[in-house]
């Protein structure tokens, strides 16, 4: 990562927070995140000298219009998807061809201070208290391309689980960074000084019976030589968790995330200000923080104060 990235990044999430581009570095932000290569978004980040950060969606679509790119479950089926799913087909070459399309375009047009991945995972959806958690992507294909990478006949999704669960879930982890590295390199190719971030699934590797990597395929060693800052999202309301749920993050953090790499938390304007707050006291500062949906705390100059405070105590 360039050394203009040791610089924090701090502000909100969402291209609507900009009708407040005025006053956000008053209250301690100096970035925003925004999904999309958006002109609007970046022409107003230019002229109020904030740092304009991309948030590129890569492995989630429309289900409705696309049931094409649904994995297929252990039964042979499409999987259970409801409106917050995320996880396509990764054997779909025609939709890995759109995401690099439109990675591509937006490169030759603009130049973010950052590109954070998003949904960079296999399917799932991890913003909720109790999680439907299935084992997926089984279609032909995905199988062919697991046993042809390991070197293995099995030609059922219950073979592979009982049988080569662990290799099962490793190809699963190297897939996604193969991804990772892919769209790093894209992007460093055209700007080598662009901080790529990744947002992650925010569980500790045991939760869930070690789901970040069984089941959405997150393994934060093998993202490191592409990642550069690893965002998890800290939804307290939404997951049913604690508002110091990022606090403990951050302070356990050292267990399993590589040494040297940043960690941003993104907290939800729905936790404002508690999760924030609890985050500022943490003995290990997150590096910036997003909060999403936070253009709502700029329209209140209160909100906002509470917001520069706790900037001021992570800086410190």
């Amino acid at each position: 990562m360039s050394a203009c990235a040791d610089q924090l990044l701090f502000g909100p999430y969402g291209a609507d927070a900009l009708e407040h581009a005025g006053t956000l570095a008053e209250f301690g932000a100096n970035a925003v995140w925004f999904h999309g290569f958006n002109e609007k978004a970046f022409a107003a980040c230019d002229c109020h000298h904030l740092a304009a950060c991309v948030e590129f969606k890569t492995f989630r679509a429309d289900f409705n219009r696309h049931p094409e790119l649904i994995p297929i479950g252990v039964d042979g089926k499409p999987i259970r998807v409801g409106k917050l799913v995320q996880g396509v087909c990764l054997s779909n070459q025609s939709f890995l061809d759109e995401i690099e399309f439109s990675l591509a375009e937006g490169l030759k047009q603009f130049q973010p201070r950052g590109i954070w991945l998003d949904y960079l995972t296999y399917a799932g959806w991890f913003e909720t208290p109790d999680p439907d958690l299935q084992d997926s992507c089984f279609c032909q294909a995905c199988i062919t391309d697991f046993c042809e990478t390991q070197h293995l006949d099995a030609d059922h999704p219950s073979i592979i689980l009982q049988k080569h669960a662990a290799l099962w879930h490793r190809h699963k982890c190297e897939k996604i960074a193969r991804f990772a590295a892919r769209y790093a390199g894209l992007i460093h190719a055209r700007q080598p000084d662009c901080i790529i971030g990744a947002y992650m699934c925010p569980w500790e590797p045991h939760e869930h019976d070690r789901a970040i990597t069984r089941i959405f395929g997150q393994d934060v060693n093998l993202l490191a030589d592409a990642i550069d800052v690893f965002t998890p999202l800290i939804y307290t309301t939404k997951s049913g968790r604690a508002s110091d749920w990022g606090r403990e993050y951050l302070e356990k953090s050292a267990d399993w995330i590589p040494a040297g790499k940043k960690i941003q938390l993104i907290l939800d304007a729905l936790d404002f200000p508690q999760s924030l707050e609890a985050a500022a006291a943490s003995r290990i500062p997150s590096w910036g923080i997003q909060v999403f949906a936070g253009g709502s705390i700029f329209a209140d100059r209160s909100r906002a104060e509470l917001f520069r405070q706790a900037v001021t105590k992570i800086r410190q």
